[in-house]
């Protein structure tokens, strides 16, 4: 069997655009969040969503903390959210969501006011696998933007044209 390093696979997985999203929840002291690109739907009957968490995102805390999580997908021109939540500037934990306006919907969870979309969950089940933790969550909430979103594709963002 071939050995595959996470590099390869990334660049393998780089091969589909992705619409960007920030993963939100509202800890026990302040909101937490991060850069989830791995997110999708479960089941329509119920509304079900999945996000991935690397075990070592401090964001994790708040997800199992809160019992929620919401699913924020950024339009075209949030892409210096994307990168604050990415880790790629100075702000850390809570600084990140200083520069945008946020609210909430059902949840609590934070939503970004002019997100493309987001969709609100509350925590049903988490399975752990290897690094990750996969956070199931039964949709309560959603709210449709009007704006296009903002896409990765190649290791780099980009706008749907």
């Amino acid at each position: 069997m071939k050995t595959i390093d996470a590099k390869s696979f990334w660049g393998a997985v780089g091969q589909r655009a992705l619409g960007v999203s920030v993963v939100t929840a509202q800890g026990p002291d302040a909101p937490a969040g991060f850069l989830g690109l791995s997110s999708a739907h479960v089941c329509a009957d119920p509304p079900t969503m999945l996000v991935s968490i690397d075990r070592k995102t401090a964001a994790l805390q708040a997800v199992l903390a809160a019992r929620h999580f919401a699913i924020n997908y950024l339009a075209e021109n949030q892409q210096p959210i994307a990168d604050a939540f990415g880790g790629r500037t100075e702000a850390k934990g809570a600084e990140r969501f200083g520069s945008s306006q946020w609210t909430t919907l059902s949840s609590g969870a934070p939503v970004l006011a002019e997100a493309a979309g987001a969709i609100d969950c509350t925590l049903e089940n988490t399975v752990g696998h290897h690094g990750v933790v996969i956070a199931i969550g039964r949709v309560v909430d959603f709210v449709i933007g009007s704006r296009p979103p903002l896409v990765f594709f190649r290791g780099k963002f980009g706008t749907f044209a």
